[in-house]
Parts: structure tokens; C-alpha cells; sequence
């Protein structure tokens, strides 16, 4: 009998193990974690690029109810922080999110190993936790995420060759690596990759061209890298801007890629252009909130000379702006509209006010911040030659200056912007042979003196050379460039003779 029961006990012992094993098999199945670019999931994605942050968290929130297991959400999610951190620096807001990139990759480690996901998420958060650090002062930091980042994406082009979303990575960085300033050296040597414009260049057109499913998705986001690699790093700002017309961006409904056409009509003298695209976009609530269009505005009206409508601009954007990446220069620029004016009580208290907001991480603050320190204000006739300039009204900026010499002004620092100036109105002109004879003026003039004038004559001389083909020329008036010691902008503009020097000798 006792045989007996043990019998039956033993054997419900085996049924019962059985059925556990069973249930955690069944329960562990359940819970394996996946990397599923679903529908959900693309249009979260898309929503998120065009800026709609709230819509894609929405629909993010969908896909974690309706599929729990997978991971695709954390990369989405990184990329809601890692917008609403770049474009709007609130110290608050990093204090609460700042934490969620390392919880996002976190859970990413959760996913299989054998997805090319797996190492393409985390670089993809990596880079976002890196680029939002240089926002907020971690810049030694900054560097290691990078080199993370880079490290995962170099793994992943060799674990899973035929996947795309790698390149889109990977081009701009050995891009990045490949011109990198003198003053970041310590930089480039913690990243750790040996950089190649040519290389770059060519992986992001053959992403931007590729049929590839992955390709077509992430496509817009490659057109924005893309667009600022042509503009700034090709020196072809024409085909830029050809290229967004001919792939028909949305510059409407897509507010990143409105942001990167507003700005680099700005940055290519197009002033009207620009004003066009802000003042076309989707004006719908849904869209991230940004001061960066107050700013772009301020900048758009100070260059027509609309001084008043400027001083609103600026203002707005000073009193809403969170964070300190170009206060100073915009607070600058409030006081040259003061200035312009006439209004010389507001222009002198605004430039005090310049020592006392943002900081000196860009050049363009870092100027800002030298200018409030000299408490000089700059020659009026000058300034409205330069911003009519800057805003590619060239007709009007000769004509401020027309008639005028060298022997019209006293100081010498003023002589030379006087030179520098009808340089670049000629250059914008296509005045070539007046360009270059100006340019080399303003280079024997101001080789020794800190303003940076003689350098970006040097570079300008270089870009025209090179555009007429004489790349011996250009490279010499580059390597010019770079020799030019403790002057302002010294890291932007050495940026843009080393690229120069990469397409010249076709490296």
C-alpha cells in the first residue's frame, strides 16, 4: 500500500514539475524582448522627426500596451529627450531626463544579440546622450559617449554588413573625425577613428539613394545630416538647397527640416528665403515649442534693417529661452538693433547684459562676450554694410559704403573691416578679381592682429580659388588660414580651411 502511494506521489510529482517547467517555459517564451519596427512604430518615428513629440509619445504608449516585449519604444523615446533637450536646453527639464538615456540603454541590453538593433539602438542613444551633454557642459563626457557610440556602429557594420541604418551613422562621424579643430584634439583622439570626408560623403549618398526598406524610412532624418554635410562641409551650399527641392522635403510639415532650410538660408545670405520657409511652416499647436524661430527671426529682420521688428524677436527669444548656447551673440545683436536705432541708453545696457547670460562655448558667444568687454560699439556704417551683407542685400550694402576709402575712418582695426567688407560684398557678387585684391589687403594688414578678419579673408580667397579650379591656389590660401594664431572664430573658421584642404586633395 505505502508502494502504492508513494507511486502515486512520485508520479504526481513528475506531472506537476512538468506542468511548472512548462508554465515558465511558456512565461519566459512570453517574455523574450524583441526589436520590432511595426507600423505603430514607424509612425511614432515619423511623428517624432517632423518634431510632433507628444503625438509620437502617444503612440509610443500605444505600442508598450499593445506589445510590451518590444524595444523599439526606447529608441523612440530617446529621441523625444534628446529633441526637446538640444533645441530647448532647459536645466530643469535635463535634471528630470537627463537619467533616461542611461535607462534606455539599459533596457535595450535586454534585447537579442543577434538583431542588428542591438547595437544600432544604443549607439543611435549614445550619440543623442553625447550631443545633449556638449549642450550642457559635459563635454569630456561627451567625448566617451561618442566613442561608444562609434565603437557599437563599427561592430555592427561588420556583424551585419547589409544594414543600412549603420551608415547613416557612420558616414557623418568619420566626416566629423576628418576635421575635427587643433582645439579639440583631445577629442579626436578619444574618439578614436580615422576621419575621411571623401569616405563619409560617399556612404551618405549611397544611404540617400538606396532602395533599401530601411533606407526609405529613416530617409528624412539622412536628408538633414546630408544637407549640412553638403552646405558646410562640401562647400556646396547650391546643391544643398537643389537637393531639397528636387526630393520635394516637406518643409511644412516637417519642422526639423524646416529648421535645417531656415538655417542654412541664413547662413547662405538668403534672407528672403529664409523668412519664406519659418513663415510657411505648419503653424499647428502639436509641433514641439521652441524659441529657435524668435531667434531665426530676430536675425532674418536685423539683416533688412527692420530694426524694431528685430528688437521684438530677440527679446522674445532672451526672455523664453532656457538655455545658454547662443544667448550672448543673440543678446548681442538685440543691442546692435538698439544701436542702429538710435536708442544708444538700451544698445550700452543690453551689451553690459551680454557678460552676464549664456556662455563661451561657441564662437559666435565667445565674440558676443569680447565685443560686451571692450564696450565698443561697432562703426554704424559698417555694421549696416555688414548685417545688409550677411542677409544677401549687396546692392544696398555697396551703396552704404559707396564712395567711402580707407582714409574715412580713424582706427585702423576699422580700416581693415572697411577692406574685409567690400571683399565679401564683391565675393557675394561674383566680383571675383575685386574680391581676391581685397582679401589680400586685409590679410597683409591684419596677419598679426586678433580680429578675424585676415582668416576668413584667407578662407574666402581659398573658396574661390577652388570653385574656379585652381586647387594649388586654394590650398595655399587654406593652409594660410590655419597658420593665423589667437584670432576670433579661430575653431569654426580653421574647421572650414581643413575641409577645404580634404576636397582640394580629394581625401
Amino acid at each position: 500500500m505505502s508502494f502504492f502511494i508513494f507511486g502515486v506521489m512520485k508520479l504526481m510529482i513528475y506531472r506537476l514539475t512538468f506542468i511548472t517547467t512548462l508554465i515558465f517555459s511558456c512565461l519566459f517564451s512570453h517574455a523574450q524582448k524583441v526589436f520590432d519596427f511595426d507600423v505603430t512604430c514607424q509612425q511614432a518615428y515619423h511623428n517624432i522627426i517632423c518634431l510632433k513629440l507628444k503625438t509620437g509619445q502617444v503612440m509610443i504608449d500605444k505600442e508598450r500596451q499593445q506589445n510590451p516585449n518590444n524595444l523599439i519604444p526606447e529608441l523612440l523615446e530617446s529621441y523625444i529627450d534628446f529633441y526637446d533637450l538640444f533645441f530647448n536646453e532647459d536645466p530643469a527639464e535635463y535634471d528630470k531626463r537627463k537619467g533616461n538615456f542611461d535607462n534606455h540603454i539599459d533596457r535595450l541590453e535586454d534585447g537579442p544579440k543577434t538583431s542588428p538593433f542591438y547595437n544600432y539602438a544604443r549607439a543611435t542613444v549614445y550619440l543623442q546622450k553625447a550631443c545633449v551633454q556638449i549642450k550642457f557642459g559635459g563635454t569630456f563626457s561627451a567625448a566617451w559617449n561618442f566613442k561608444k557610440a562609434f565603437s557599437l556602429i563599427k561592430d555592427n557594420r561588420k556583424s551585419f554588413p547589409a544594414f543600412m541604418p549603420n551608415n547613416m551613422i557612420y558616414g557623418p562621424s568619420i566626416v566629423a573625425a576628418g576635421i575635427i579643430p587643433d582645439g579639440y584634439k583631445l577629442l579626436a583622439s578619444v574618439f578614436g577613428v580615422k576621419g575621411s570626408v571623401k569616405e563619409g560623403i560617399g556612404i551618405m549618398q549611397s544611404f540617400i539613394n538606396s532602395n533599401d526598406p530601411w533606407a526609405k524610412l529613416y530617409f528624412e532624418e539622412a536628408c538633414f545630416y546630408y544637407c549640412y554635410l553638403l552646405f558646410y562641409i562640401e562647400n556646396k551650399p547650391e546643391e544643398a538647397f537643389q537637393f531639397i527641392t528636387q526630393h520635394k522635403l516637406d518643409l511644412v510639415n516637417n519642422h526639423l527640416l524646416t529648421y535645417m532650410a531656415a538655417n542654412l538660408a541664413l547662413n547662405n545670405k538668403q534672407n528672403e528665403l529664409a523668412k519664406t520657409i519659418i513663415q510657411n511652416k505648419n503653424p499647428s499647436p502639436d509641433y514641439m515649442k521652441t524659441a529657435f524661430w524668435d531667434f531665426e527671426m530676430g536675425y532674418i529682420k536685423m539683416r533688412h534693417l527692420e530694426n524694431a521688428e528685430a528688437v521684438k524677436y530677440f527679446s522674445s527669444y532672451l526672455n523664453n529661452f532656457k538655455g545658454k548656447f547662443y544667448v550672448k551673440d543673440a543678446c548681442e545683436k538685440l543691442s546692435w538693433c538698439y544701436y542702429l536705432l538710435g536708442n544708444k541708453t538700451e544698445a550700452e545696457s543690453t551689451m553690459q547684459r551680454v557678460l552676464q547670460v549664456g556662455n563661451t562655448v561657441t564662437d559666435a558667444d565667445k565674440q558676443a562676450n569680447r565685443d560686451a568687454k571692450s564696450g565698443i560699439f561697432p562703426n554704424i556704417m559698417l555694421l549696416k554694410a555688414r548685417v545688409l551683407n550677411d542677409g544677401g542685400y549687396n546692392n544696398e550694402a555697396l551703396g552704404v559704403l559707396a564712395g567711402k576709402s580707407t582714409s574715412d575712418f580713424a582706427s585702423i582695426e576699422d580700416r581693415l573691416e572697411f577692406v574685409y567688407r567690400l571683399g565679401r560684398i564683391y565675393d557675394d557678387m561674383g566680383k571675383y578679381d575685386d574680391a581676391i585684391k581685397a582679401y589680400n589687403i586685409t590679410i597683409n594688414i591684419g596677419l598679426q592682429r586678433h580680429e578675424y578678419y585676415a582668416a576668413r579673408s584667407a578662407l574666402q580667397a581659398g573658396l574661390i580659388y577652388e570653385k574656379l579650379g585652381k586647387k594649388d591656389l586654394a590650398i595655399s590660401y587654406f593652409q594660410k588660414c590655419l597658420d593665423m594664431e589667437d584670432h576670433e572664430y579661430k575653431d569654426s573658421i580653421d574647421q572650414k580651411a581643413k575641409a577645404g584642404i580634404a576636397r582640394c586633395k580629394g581625401s
